[in-house]
């Protein structure tokens, strides 16, 4: 799993900005979630992330280089 979090902290930023588009956030963020040890977080990101939270992140990956709201 620190392999995991390695390669999405190493991905340049378009590629971190497309993971953030909606579909693909929940699945790659919650992973990414699950594997910085948050559990519950990762699931419901998995679940609620291709919805909606998806907004959140992209805005995160704009804003910051990075996805940084609960991780």
């Amino acid at each position: 799993m620190k392999d995991y979090v390695k390669l999405i902290d190493g991905l340049p930023f378009i590629l971190k900005l497309i993971l953030a588009l909606p579909g693909l956030d929940g699945i790659a963020y919650g992973i990414y979630r699950i594997a910085k040890g948050r559990l519950l977080i990762g699931i419901l990101w998995i679940v609620l992330g291709i919805a909606i939270l998806w907004i959140i992140d992209l805005l995160s990956v704009l804003l910051n280089g990075k996805v940084t709201f609960l991780t």
